[in-house]
């Protein structure tokens, strides 16, 4: 297969990408997988996987035709001076593992204190998205998320804790349902101020030694 590289970008943090082959060609791509797991892509119960397959594909990497950075471009100043955090618990997570090509899901922390501009709080929800949409590992995600935050609002800290099971462990290898991955990102007030750190982990209920990314 003949793969260019395009100007395109997708993100500040993500370089060109490939063109995507055509729809044929990756229908065409899991057939041969289907072959190669050992059964015949010609029978009845597979005839139209290839194609849901691809269409499955279309929603579960979405993420890649998402620009974060956009989602957060509209701000508010009308906040009456409000200064407090503003929290987004328990947001569901539904990602993939880039070295397996298996489900991560969980859930989703976020946090930041504004500093005069605050965002709708679906964009918050959707800047997540927009990266778990994509080949991820958990470490990576949650740096992601809280940077394009603090980057764009330019808030007094930025908050992300993430609670997930990968598949990769838990469905295959070596084999360990019941185990999550806690990983945090805190910047500003919330990493230096350990007060703000404590107030926020209190409130969405994780313990104080949640790992760091």
């Amino acid at each position: 297969m003949n793969i260019q590289t395009p100007a395109r970008t997708l993100g500040a943090d993500q370089p060109a990408t490939p063109i995507r082959p055509t729809r044929e060609e990756a229908e065409a791509a899991v057939r041969t997988l289907l072959l190669w797991a050992g059964d015949d892509p010609s029978r009845e119960g597979l005839l139209d996987t290839p194609a849901r397959v691809a269409r499955a594909y279309g929603e579960f990497f979405s993420g890649y035709e998402t620009d974060p950075v956009e989602l957060l471009a509209r701000s508010f100043e009308e906040t009456d001076g409000y200064d407090e955090m503003v929290v987004l618990r328990d947001i569901r997570l539904e990602s993939h593992c880039e070295h397996h090509l298996v489900p991560i899901i969980g859930r989703a922390h976020i946090a930041y204190i504004p500093d005069g501009r605050v965002v709708g709080i679906s964009k918050l929800a959707r800047v997540l998205e927009a990266y778990a949409k994509r080949l991820q590992i958990q470490e990576k995600l949650t740096a992601q998320v809280a940077n394009t935050i603090e980057q764009v609002l330019k808030p007094k800290g930025v908050a992300v804790v993430i609670e997930a099971q990968h598949q990769c462990m838990t469905t295959r290898g070596i084999h360990k349902p019941g185990v999550s991955m806690v990983t945090s990102r805190m910047l500003g007030a919330f990493r230096d101020d350990a007060s703000t750190r404590r107030e926020f982990l209190a409130m969405i209920g994780a313990p104080r030694g949640s790992a760091e990314a």
